[in-house]
């Protein structure tokens, strides 16, 4: 179903929840993976998720249509994890590199992220980048967005995003010829 007819359903207070759970069922697998990759772990991966769809939920109405429906889900998945980042640092008074260090430890213990160990040295080298340099690294290289979409939804320019890319894949072509 297409966006616009959803948002059409989701206006109409018969068709609200059915036109909810398909737009739940047609994004939340990808905005898991957009989350768990910044996050690693897959219970915080569905707990963000989770808080998503509830702040997808009570801000519909609101929802201007001047973006794609995606784009703006994405935008709300994005905060959401920088902002537990964030807070997780603050919480437990971590420097990034401990953070980092348990990030690491679960790409390790993780079976989902189990992959060769050039995988794992992947995953490794995108953790060691700052947060939102990892999260335009990942919608790049992973889900394959366009900068003017990662634009929209960062609300950054389409030249720092690209400087931003370049700079983080410098920085993982470095660690990856490391040992």
């Amino acid at each position: 179903m297409e966006d616009k007819e959803l948002l059409e359903k989701f206006a109409q207070p018969e068709s609200r929840n059915v036109a909810f759970n398909q737009l739940v069922r047609k994004y939340q697998e990808k905005v898991y993976w957009h989350i768990r990759k910044m996050v690693i772990d897959h219970d915080d991966a569905d707990d963000l998720t989770q808080d998503v769809f509830v702040k997808v939920w009570k801000n519909l109405d609101n929802f201007r249509q001047d973006a794609q429906l995606y784009t703006w889900i994405y935008r709300i998945a994005t905060n959401e994890c920088l902002s537990f980042l964030s807070s997780k640092k603050r919480k437990f008074f971590l420097p990034l590199n401990d953070v980092t260090a348990e990030l690491m430890e679960k790409v390790e213990a993780s079976p989902d992220l189990a992959g060769d160990e050039v995988q794992k040295k992947l995953q490794k080298a995108i953790l060691l980048l700052p947060d939102k340099q990892r999260l335009v690294f990942n919608m790049k290289y992973f889900d394959e967005m366009k900068y003017e979409e990662m634009s929209e939804i960062l609300g950054t320019s389409v030249g720092a995003l690209k400087a931003s890319y370049h700079i983080a894949v410098k920085k993982i072509e470095e660690f990856l010829k490391q040992d």
